[in-house]
């Protein structure tokens, strides 16, 4: 049986594309019908654009091949700026917002010849507050946040790819739950001009895809780096096995998956051990989310001082919070940081790789919120390139992933060891199957 078109992966769509044996225009159509078929039960969208996304579907069909990205389908987070839809950054303080301008990461996927189809669900500024979005696994769960559109959108076989940004846990952790890849690369590595600010020494910008090669590709033309494209890797790496002090936090299917992978890998070739918890890490997730308050409350601070009414109780204790940590603090805070960060980096001197939770277990019902960060935090906080690999499944039968971590700056070696890592992963658990099949679709 042929893949239906919305269901094909980034990279394979791509090089149909390239080819010429699909056409941009069915490659939009499979994804519009898709959305038309689950958006009432997924809610991954806060505005579309079918007429125009077709209409330049069909100016791409008729002219040359525009870059690698040509045809494809892309799903932007409602939290960057789009000339040619609505911007509400997940606050009714932007109801009315028409930017009238890409973000750049924006203008890099189109100038590389993606489609933007229409902008997906942000929780309230990529905070806590929930959106509307359920996990196309099963409804009654979240998908995770802050980036809770994108990742649904990708799960459910709406578009192939599309973007998000991370400033605690905001791409691995919904990648996770939603079983498919998210990268998160290097602090810095893709531009941030044209996205609502939520903290500058922390947001980080990058996506979902239902592959590595995927995330590879579209990486490849956002860190204008046609490096990420070659992922191969001949090597056995080092892995080391990063519980966290949150492991008393991780619930048994986080702690199987985590037993599950050092076995397989080591049978695989790769050298795995343990890292020894350094006891000053019991510290990072709290400087993490001060770091994180203080900035917000400056980042934010029209929205704080001018349109608080608007704001929901979740951001506004944020806010607040961050009010109360003066500059002394912070500077202090970054300082901490810093050390924690060189301390860290030592670690790749021995190790290729870190695996570590992405989160604590399943998605949680969606009345209970988004999820906890705490597994992301220290790793947005060193700026490290990181990725979700989804491979094993939990009680409930939803995704269980582990996040890969890799040297600052490393990125490209990082997605190809991170490739290597997937595939025996997978192989271990289904022989038969890819990521993107290990879990029923509505």
């Amino acid at each position: 049986m042929s893949t239906a078109l919305n269901r094909l992966g980034a990279l394979e769509a791509a090089r149909k594309l390239q080819r010429r044996e699909l056409t941009a225009v069915q490659l939009v159509r499979a994804c519009f019908a898709r959305i038309e078929q689950r958006e009432n039960t997924i809610h991954a969208w806060t505005a579309l654009q079918k007429q125009a996304a077709l209409d330049h579907a069909e100016a791409l069909d008729r002219g040359a091949l525009r870059g690698p990205l040509h045809g494809l389908p892309l799903g932007v987070k409602d939290l960057f700026d789009t000339a040619d839809l609505p911007t509400r950054y997940g606050s009714p303080i932007y109801e009315r917002h028409n930017p009238g301008l890409d973000a750049a990461a924006v203008a890099l996927c189109r100038h590389a010849g993606a489609v933007v189809i229409g902008k997906t669900v942000t929780t309230e500024f990529a905070t806590y507050q929930a959106g509307p979005t359920r996990n196309p696994r099963n409804e009654a769960y979240t998908p995770g946040g802050s980036s809770s559109g994108s990742a649904a959108a990708v799960a459910d076989d709406m578009v192939p790819f599309a973007l998000g940004s991370q400033t605690a846990g905001s791409i691995i952790r919904p990648a996770s739950y939603c079983g498919i890849v998210g990268f998160k690369p290097t602090f810095g590595a893709i531009p941030r001009a044209g996205v609502k600010s939520l903290a500058e020494s922390l947001d980080t910008v990058g996506g979902f895809a239902r592959s590595v090669p995927d995330v590879a590709l579209f990486a490849s033309v956002l860190m204008r780096d046609p490096r990420m494209l070659d992922l191969a890797y001949d090597g056995k790496p080092r892995v080391g096995m990063y519980r966290s002090l949150q492991w008393r936090h991780a619930q048994s299917e986080t702690k199987e998956a985590f037993a599950q992978a050092a076995a397989t890998l080591s049978r695989a070739g790769a050298h795995v051990e343990e890292v020894p918890l350094p006891p000053e890490d019991c510290m990072l997730v709290q400087l993490h989310s001060d770091i994180m308050a203080f900035e917000a409350s400056q980042s934010l601070a029209y929205e704080r001082l001018e349109h608080a009414a608007q704001l929901s109780a979740k951001i506004q204790a944020v806010l607040e919070a961050g009010a109360q940590i003066t500059a002394e603090e912070h500077i202090k805070n970054l300082a901490r940081a810093a050390e924690s960060r060189a301390r860290v980096e030592q670690w790749f001197d021995k190790y290729d790789i870190l695996l570590a939770p992405s989160a604590s277990g399943e998605a949680p019902f969606a009345d209970l919120g988004t999820g906890d960060p705490q597994f992301s935090r220290a790793w947005t906080l060193f700026g490290l390139p990181c990725l979700n690999l989804p491979f094993a499944t939990g009680p409930q039968g939803l995704p269980v992933g582990l996040q890969l971590i890799g040297r600052r700056y490393d990125d490209h070696r990082t997605l190809a060891i991170a490739a290597w890592v997937h595939e025996r992963l997978l192989a271990a658990r289904e022989p038969d199957i890819g990521a993107s099949d290990m879990w029923p679709r509505g």
